[in-house]
């Protein structure tokens, strides 16, 4: 559940000036910051009827911009988190960026590429599409940024990141057919991001959604997808891939809501 609110505390209310479009329709898709090397472009769509086009006014002479966001896929939190980069190590939800929080708030930083009428042009963000945007504000290079800061325990990580990867990604006849079969009959493609993770680090981890199974064998959850895959040294080989609902459930009421349902259906027919 969200932050209960007491007897006596005020209540607090909240309209959405807009939402996101972009082609990331998964969780595991966003990046959990922007990829700034990125040229990938995206949207923020205001509603109409508020005036905000007036709002909008002089915006298009800053080259970068604030949107406050709310991830509002999430409903739980807890006190402390398990970051996705990293050793597998629980820190303290308010010295992490983790998208569950009491308040589900976001704050990302984007480019600012173009205004047109109510539709802002916007470059890499870390947001997946139809995210509500709460409010747009400048960045302000003067009073935003402390380059020379401490970053705690993320200093650290940030250093690690910065050696080239330490696995290398290989993969078996098997997969290399599941993937190209998603990628061209279904335009399906989550590789880009999990082999980003893996390769710097495939070990057990629950916010990287990785398993280690009794045989020895891993699983990655990709979404509504799983990857199988063995670690040898230091490559990995990418066995096969699967899907994470039952025949069963995508059968069932309602199963129409899940994400790329038809595509796991068609898979399921796939010979072995």
């Amino acid at each position: 559940m969200l932050w209960p609110m007491s007897a006596h505390e005020p209540s607090l209310s909240f309209a959405p000036i807009g939402y996101v479009q972009c082609n990331r329709h998964l969780k595991f898709n966003a990046r959990h910051q922007p990829d700034l090397e990125s040229d990938e472009t995206n949207y923020v769509v205001l509603n109409p009827g508020h005036q905000f086009e007036l709002a909008l006014e002089d915006l298009a002479g800053f080259d970068r911009v604030w949107l406050v966001s709310w991830f509002h896929t999430n409903v739980s939190w807890r006190p402390r988190a398990l970051p996705p980069r990293g050793p597998a190590v629980r820190r303290g939800l308010f010295a992490t960026r983790s998208p569950h929080r009491p308040n589900p708030i976001g704050l990302t930083c984007v480019t600012l590429k173009s205004i047109d009428k109510l539709t802002l042009t916007v470059g890499p963000l870390d947001l997946i599409d139809g995210t509500p945007i709460l409010d747009i504000k400048p960045y302000l290079a003067t009073v935003d940024s402390f380059p020379g800061s401490s970053m705690g325990w993320v200093d650290e990580v940030e250093a690690s990141y910065a050696q080239p990867p330490r696995f290398q990604i290989e993969l078996t006849e098997k997969a290399q057919f599941h993937l190209a079969w998603l990628r061209t009959e279904w335009g399906i493609d989550f590789t880009e991001r999990a082999f980003a993770l893996l390769r710097h680090d495939p070990t057990p981890h629950r916010t990287r959604r990785i398993l280690r199974l009794s045989s020895g064998q891993y699983r990655m959850a990709c979404g509504p997808w799983r990857l199988f895959f063995h670690v040898r040294e230091e490559t990995i080989l990418i066995d096969s891939v699967g899907k994470g609902y039952s025949d069963e459930s995508l059968q069932t009421e309602g199963s129409e809501r899940i994400q790329d349902r038809d595509a796991q259906i068609a898979f399921a027919l796939l010979p072995l």
